[in-house]
Order: C-alpha cells, then structure tokens, then sequence
C-alpha cells in the first residue's frame, strides 16, 4: 500500500497499522527511558512508605488503569489451560520479581542491584550467541554495563540474597513473558493485563499493610500510579511489543541499553556530565547492539529447542486460522505478516491488515 493509499484509509485502520510498522527496537528504547522515570516517583514514597508497600503500589496502579482500559477479564474464559497456567506464573513472577527489586535497592546501590540483574541475562543472550560476530557483540555489551555500573560489592548479605533473587525472576520476565506475546489466543497487551490482574492480588498480602500510609496522602497516591505508569505500564507494554518480534537472545542482549539509557537521561535532563568510563560504556554498549545479527526467516532450522516447537506451531495455527477465516467470510485479526506463507498471505483478502515489519524471530 502507497503512502497516500494509507492516509487514505479509515483513522482506525491507519492508527493501527502505524503501531504495528514501528520497528521492535523503538518499543523497546521507549521501554528503556520509562524504565528510570519510575525511580523519580518512587522517591516521594520512600519517606512514607516501605519497600514492598511501594512494591504493591506501582503494580495495584497498573493492574487498575489495564482493567479499566482492556477490561482482560473477557479475554480470559476463551484460553486453554496452557494459556491460563502461563499467565498465572508470569503473574507470580511480576509480583514477587517487583518486590524483591525494592528490597534489594533499599539495601544495596541500584548500581550493584542492576549489574546483578544483569548477570542471568548474559546467560540467555550467550545461549544464543552462536556466531563470533554476536559473541562480539555480547562482550561488547558486558564491558560497557560493567563500565557503566560501577559494580561494588559493598552492602549487606541480605540485599545480594534479594538482588540475586530479583534478577533470576527478571530473567524468568523475560522468558515467560516473550511466550505470553507469541500467544495467539490473545490480543496484544491483555496477556499482560491478565497477569498484572492477578500479581496484584498475589501480592496484596505481601505488601498492603506496608502500603496503607500512602491512602493517608492524595501526593503518595499520585506517586503510587506515577510509579506504576512509568515503571510498569509504558515499559512492559512496549517488552511485548518487542517481544512479538524479536527473538529471545536478541532482547536479552538489548537489556543492556538500560544503563547506557540512565547515564543518556542524565546528561540531557539532570545535567550530569558523564566520567570517560560512562562514556566508554556508552559507546560499548551502543557498539555491541549494533554489530548484534539477528535470524532471519531465511534461517528457521537455527532455532533451537521450544523456539523451533513454537515456530512449527505457529505456522501451522497460522494455516489453519486463515482456513477458518476465509471458509466463514470473517476479517483475519491484525497479526505480523511474517507468521504466514507468502502464498497463504497473498491469498488473503486484506492483507493490508497485517504489519509490513519485518519480523526478528526466524518465523517464515
């Protein structure tokens, strides 16, 4: 479809089609500069509120405005039991990773917390890094987060037990999390909606007494969602818009932008002048994204393991919806246009309702 074709179309369709063209690496840099604006919220907290009652906060606050905005509740009857126990885990993992996080940053510097937290990615990015030119790239990449961390293993044990905890589940994030994007039973983002419903009510006894001080103050409130937009509703919206397209190892690997991001904030809103380490790290980090290849759908027998079980699946649910679709008359649901067959997407009979992106993941 031509450019004036597209402004042509109904403001919905054009609404929708401009998402899905946004390549995956801008969600997840929009990801990475929400992800320090939470911090700057957190702060009023602090003084009234304990870790895991701050913890609770931010998800009860995304819980709430995703209920209010996908109302997921709907979506739920209709999934398999697979579909429910994923979620249900991933849920479990948010609550209890979120929570971890604060205990860990109440003790620790959040340099050494974010280096910890780093550690488990490394390992599911260097699962992957089958050529020299990505094994490059993740040596790049750990240089410059050390760099730009300051790693200190300064603090006491009982903040490491929490920062090691909180980075295992974010690696457990991650995992579970790029599986609730490739679901197709579920539309984009009420997967996430689903389970950030249910780690609230996981975590309401772990951090609600520590949370009623902040009902006391209409400010600690508003800090309460402003912790809970910027740190988990934009950023894990913009993770499963990544996630749809882009494999495991290449996500993983784009964590480590997120300290490159802080020390870009920064310079640009706090005025902190970067030392020539935080600027070699930069660079590091900046460098091994970049030289960082990819699979292409040219390359599907290279997915190893329950990403080429996925991918077969995939494909063969992708065949058999478009039979269903086109037997019944009913318009195909906008889906990545590399999930299909050429022949099969050719036959559809609106294919300008699928994303002309090209997709990461070796899906053909």
């Amino acid at each position: 479809m031509t450019a004036a074709e597209d402004s042509a179309a109904p403001g919905a369709g054009v609404r929708t089609r401009a998402v899905v063209r946004v390549p995956p690496h801008a969600y997840f840099v929009v990801s990475a500069v929400f992800h320090y604006l939470g911090p700057a919220f957190a702060v009023l907290l602090f003084a009234l509120v304990e870790p895991l009652g701050v913890a609770w906060l931010r998800i009860a606050s995304a819980a709430l405005i995703f209920a209010l905005w996908r109302r997921p509740w709907r979506t739920w009857w209709s999934l398999d039991r697979s579909t429910k126990l994923l979620l249900l885990g991933w849920a479990a993992v948010l609550a209890v990773m979120n929570s971890c996080f604060y205990l860990a940053i109440d003790r620790l510097p959040l340099g050494t917390v974010a280096a910890v937290e780093f550690l488990p990615v490394i390992a599911l990015a260097a699962m992957s890094a089958r050529t020299l030119r990505n094994l490059l790239a993740l040596i790049l990449a750990v240089g410059g987060v050390y760099l730009l961390t300051d790693v200190r293993l300064v603090g006491e044990h009982l903040g490491f037990i929490f920062a090691t905890a909180n980075a295992a589940l974010f690696a457990a994030y991650i995992v579970l999390g790029h599986r609730v994007a490739r679901v197709d039973q579920l539309p984009p983002i009420d997967g996430l909606a689903l389970s950030m419903m249910i780690a609230a009510a996981i975590a309401l006894p772990i951090g609600i007494t520590d949370a009623l001080p902040a009902f006391t103050s209409w400010m600690a409130l508003a800090a309460g969602f402003g912790v809970g937009i910027s740190s988990s509703v934009i950023p894990y919206i913009c993770d499963q818009l990544a996630m749809r397209c882009l494999d495991r190892a290449t996500y993983a690997l784009m964590v480590s932008l997120l300290p490159a991001t802080a020390t870009v904030i920064g310079i640009v809103v706090l005025a902190q002048v970067p030392v020539a380490a935080e600027i070699v790290g930069v660079l590091l980090v900046i460098g091994g994204v970049a030289i960082h290849h990819e699979r292409t759908s040219e390359q599907p027998d290279n997915v190893a393991g329950d990403e080429a079980e996925a991918h077969l699946s995939h494909k063969t649910r992708s065949h058999e919806n478009t039979a269903s679709r086109r037997s019944t008359g009913a318009s195909p649901e906008i889906k990545c246009a590399n999930s299909l067959t050429p022949d099969t997407a050719a036959s559809l009979t609106n294919p300008d309702k699928f994303c002309n992106y090209p997709c990461q993941d070796g899906r053909s």
